[in-house]
């Protein structure tokens, strides 16, 4: 993920050596006095937000101690505040959960009644992200020397926004982060030296902006040092682009000039500014794209890579054989740790192994607390927590500098924001500690069984929305008899898999239509998320259903037993992600269909349009 520099001197004053050594000093301090920094953080928080009426209605009463704290404030999730967040997002400006204004409204990717969910955020936050941002390069300087002399290739985009009825902005966090002037106004920094114009990411129509970044990364393919996106879903996206527009790109720069299609007319004149005739370059790039492998294409095309900047932790992980074959096994290098809620660590090791990943996080954020996580059952994809918590539950979180290597928990913040003691649902387990701030590993999300690049789909809305498919199939006396579902990432964009074992009690054939009718009334059922992923963001594929042989879900749970499972507990995953499961359930399928158009969608939540 690219980083923002801090206010920086005129580039003749500028001493990179010292700003990272400054940068790394402050790494050191934080994290050697983690529970001091902690306690002051809970203390600014609850001292400046005294008077809010979340921290009245539960009797807080002013006091700003850890242990009055976390004695009297819940542990909550989303729910628990929505009814706060619609005041505010309907125009309530009184001080509801923070004494400063609410600026913003940041858009999760989890969702809550199939609709994203509204995470509060004030002016300051920007700041707070952007010292995030500034400690990544120093702590990558001191492993790969020389990331100050070329640029980095980066995709980056913005994605669509909405106002609340209010009037509020409700929009993604990167999109609030590229728009800002911390990110547009950037003062010099050799870091943050992009191949891609600000009019090429800030441009809204994703083909024009994909199109443009790629042109002018193609047009400076020497000074290239490093490539990324956000997710590796992302980075995977722009190398299928390149693979099916390489003729149009390699025609703009032999003669100079941009696609047709390329109308917005800020992003023309930034390229303008960098797109020459070079028809030797063309020649090139020609030659390497038209070859039958496109192994190691991005060394072939940016030679002086010296390592691929994604998010691969996670369900990115599954990406990873791809960007290994894409890159020549360039080192992948996760950064950041960071979500709508709050940005939360660096990694401090950034060319480990991407199973090896861990995040230290900066006591300086947030107020961080842990839920500890006990697995009944270490073999699941997805961790299922409680969603609310009892007295003595509420009383095992421990503190930042409390975790115990190797324990798993659910990580719980307080923000200078207005989220108290909020559960953000990811799970970590503690890899280690820098000085005294433990070092995490992501270990997933909690209760998401499907996921492709932003969405995160959990059992029970796939459970509903496959209920409400299959009332298709009773016009022909058919019921499903069993199903299971698989996250394909081998097709670019990867797509959602359902494999349907049925009981076919009637005579009549079912037509195909019908189960297109059925894929498309799953995706129609999931949350907005997907949905976006689907129609705007095409980051996400036609849903497809297989229909397996009779049997096929005795044979699973055959081979289930036979791996150790007991045949009392066994019950048929909701989604399985091990491959010869995959392979099994592929080689008894029968046939094969797919959504046949993209489901609804618009920007802003239902709610909204409705009162509009």
């Amino acid at each position: 993920m690219p980083e923002a520099p801090k206010n920086t001197q005129k580039p003749t004053d500028y001493n990179l050596e010292l700003k990272n050594k400054k940068t790394l000093q402050f790494i050191e301090d934080v994290t050697s006095n983690a529970d001091e920094v902690q306690k002051k953080v809970l203390e600014e928080i609850l001292s400046r937000n005294a008077h809010v009426e979340y921290l009245q209605r539960h009797g807080l009463n002013g006091h700003t101690d850890r242990e009055t704290f976390k004695k009297i404030m819940p542990v909550i999730n989303y729910e628990n505040i929505q009814p706060d967040i619609d005041r505010i997002a309907n125009g309530d400006t009184s001080p509801i959960l923070c004494s400063k204004p609410i600026s913003e409204f940041l858009t999760s990717s989890g969702t809550s009644g199939g609709e994203r969910k509204l995470m509060p955020t004030i002016e300051e936050e920007l700041g707070r992200r952007s010292l995030l941002y500034s400690l990544l390069m120093p702590v990558m300087s001191q492993f790969v020397p020389g990331l100050d002399e070329g640029k980095g290739m980066y995709f980056l985009f913005i994605k669509s926004e909405a106002k609340t009825p209010g009037g509020l902005v409700a929009r993604p966090v990167l999109t609030s982060y590229y728009k800002s002037s911390h990110f547009k106004n950037r003062p010099y920094d050799p870091y943050t030296n992009y191949t891609s114009p600000n009019e090429t990411i800030l441009c809204p129509d994703s083909y024009q902006s994909m199109y443009s970044q790629l042109l002018c990364g193609l047009c400076q393919h020497k000074e290239v040092l490093r490539v990324g996106a956000v997710f590796a879903s992302g980075f995977i996206r722009a190398i299928r682009f390149l693979e099916k527009r390489w003729p149009f790109l390699c025609n703009d720069i032999r003669t100079g000039t941009i696609d047709a299609q390329i109308t917005d007319q800020s992003v023309r004149e930034a390229v303008m500014k960098i797109l020459k005739p070079d028809p030797k370059l063309a020649d090139f790039i020609e030659a390497e794209c038209s070859k039958d492998s496109w192994q190691g294409i991005i060394t072939r095309l940016w030679p002086n890579t010296k390592y691929v900047d994604v998010i691969v932790t996670g369900t990115m992980s599954q990406y990873i054989p791809t960007l290994d074959y894409y890159s020549n096994s360039l080192p992948l290098v996760c950064t950041m740790y960071a979500s709508s809620e709050c940005y939360f660590g660096v990694n401090l090791k950034p060319l480990c192994k991407p199973s090896e990943v861990s995040y230290t996080l900066i006591p300086t954020m947030a107020y961080f607390e842990f839920l500890p996580v006990h697995r009944n059952n270490g073999v699941t994809n997805s961790i299922s927590v409680r969603k609310s918590l009892n007295e003595k539950e509420q009383q095992e979180l421990v503190n930042l500098v409390d975790v115990k290597l190797g324990q798993e928990y659910e990580l719980v913040v307080t923000t200078y924001a207005g989220l108290y003691r909020y559960r953000v649902g990811d799970v970590l387990r503690v890899a280690g500690f820098k000085n005294k701030a433990p070092q995490f590993n992501f270990v997933c999300r909690k209760n998401v069984v499907l996921s492709i690049d932003s969405d995160k789909t959990d059992e029970v809305e796939l459970q509903n929305a496959v209920k409400n498919a299959v009332n298709h199939l009773l016009p022909f006396d058919a019921t499903l008899a069993e199903y299971t579902s698989f996250g394909d990432t081998t097709t670019i964009p990867g797509h959602y898999v359902l494999y349907w074992e049925l009981s076919l009690n009637g005579t009549t054939p079912i037509p195909p239509s019908v189960f297109e009718d059925c894929c498309l009334t799953i995706e129609e059922s999931l949350n907005s998320v997907y949905r976006q992923g689907r129609v705007c963001d095409k980051s996400i594929g036609p849903l497809e259903i297989k229909i397996v042989e009779p049997g096929t879900f005795d044979k699973l749970m055959d081979y289930a037993i036979s791996l150790g499972a007991s045949i009392n507990q066994y019950k048929t995953p909701r989604c399985v992600k091990f491959a010869p499961i995959v392979e099994l359930l592929n080689s008894r399928a029968v046939s094969s269909y797919f959504s046949p158009k993209c489901p609804k969608w618009l920007p802003g939540h239902k709610q909204w349009s409705n009162k509009n």
